[in-house]
């Protein structure tokens, strides 16, 4: 089996499915002490980590011209800063063949069907393509690989705030299979790959 480091803000509901090998302590993206925990936890426990995947979002659906320097700032603390400094706390446990897989939106790539409502989210999801690009590039002698998975609709409690009513054709169980499944396989065929996880628009 896997050892797992699951990072939550409420960290009682991933201790509550009482796996032995899964760990979970409160941690916020957005406060950068909580990083020092990550790196104390690694070298006291693991030493080494094989696999990241930056899943932590947050979602702001709210029309442009109401949307402040303010509320942009919160959206890209968690969905871009959040993750390039979680990949530089981790990166210094990672071997050549270790694996970033970050999780983006179909929204935050280009030529994509857009919605209104979703300018700071979607283009914080943009940014993070962009980075996983460049990262492979600057890293691609010594490793890790990193991909991006951009997802489609998933039934989850964000999507039923970003789309009220809407029914995704994919359940949230469904789509961690995959990603899980690509993170420990991915790297062997793709390194800053853009896979585009969509059945639907949205």
């Amino acid at each position: 089996g896997h050892n797992v480091l699951a990072l939550s803000r409420n960290e009682r509901r991933v201790n509550n499915l009482h796996f032995d090998n899964i760990t979970s302590f409160s941690f916020d993206l957005s406060e950068s002490d909580d990083y020092d925990k990550v790196v104390d936890f690694i070298k006291d426990e693991w030493k080494q980590v094989d696999i990241l995947i930056n899943n932590a979002g947050t979602l702001l659906n709210r029309p442009f011209m109401e949307t402040t320097m303010d509320d942009f700032e919160e959206v890209y603390k968690t969905n871009v800063f959040g993750v390039s400094e979680m990949i530089r706390t981790v990166m210094p446990f990672m071997k050549k063949d270790g694996h970033v897989v970050t999780i983006s939106s179909m929204g935050g790539v280009q030529g994509s069907v857009k919605f209104p409502g979703l300018s700071a989210y979607s283009s914080s999801k943009g940014a993070v393509i962009t980075l996983t690009e460049l990262l492979a590039e600057e890293f691609k002698e010594t490793g890790p690989s990193f991909n991006v998975l951009a997802l489609g609709a998933v039934q989850t409690e964000m999507l039923a705030e970003a789309f009220p009513g809407y029914q995704a054709p994919i359940t949230a169980k469904n789509m961690a299979k995959y990603i899980a499944d690509f993170a420990l396989n991915g790297n062997e065929h793709y390194n800053g790959k853009l896979l585009q996880v969509s059945s639907s628009t949205p």
